[in-house]
């Protein structure tokens, strides 16, 4: 017997925005607790963003992680011995953490400069449609596109 679902805890906003994404995306870039550094991090790399693009650091932001969210994904379902790869609409709750992640992901796979400034690279990139969350985007919509004719699969 399966328990209950876990409750969905509200996300708080940002102490300088008040934005509730940027909230959870400082949250995803804490590590050890150190939330301090990762609002530093997130603030400076909003600044340089402001600096480059001579736009809104927030507006940026908002537009790469709209851009990085994913509308389809594949989830591996057995069916009579064969494992078969079945196109699944994604819920907004993880859309936004796929997101999130792979953004995240992606600035810490790169080397050399600051994490602020990579971090910066990265929301501009994916702000753009280009970068390495949108690429994951990208091929994990043309894996559900190839594998849509197993989509009867879904239950």
């Amino acid at each position: 017997m399966r328990r209950r679902r876990a409750e969905e805890r509200p996300l708080l906003p940002d102490s300088k925005y008040k934005n509730v994404i940027a909230g959870k995306f400082i949250n995803c870039l804490m590590h050890k607790g150190k939330k301090y550094l990762a609002e530093r991090i997130f603030y400076e790399s909003l600044k340089i963003i402001e600096e480059r693009t001579q736009k809104p650091g927030t507006a940026v932001f908002s537009q790469a992680i709209s851009n990085a969210k994913p509308s389809v994904e594949v989830k591996p379902r057995r069916v009579g011995g064969a494992t078969y790869q079945i196109p699944i609409e994604v819920r907004a709750s993880r859309r936004l953490s796929l997101a999130i992640r792979w953004i995240i992901q992606a600035t810490r796979a790169g080397k050399g400069q600051s994490i602020s400034k990579r971090l910066a690279e990265e929301l501009i990139l994916a702000s753009k449609g280009e970068g390495v969350a949108c690429k994951r985007k990208e091929n994990m919509r043309k894996m559900a596109e190839a594998n849509k004719a197993f989509s009867h699969f879904r239950w």
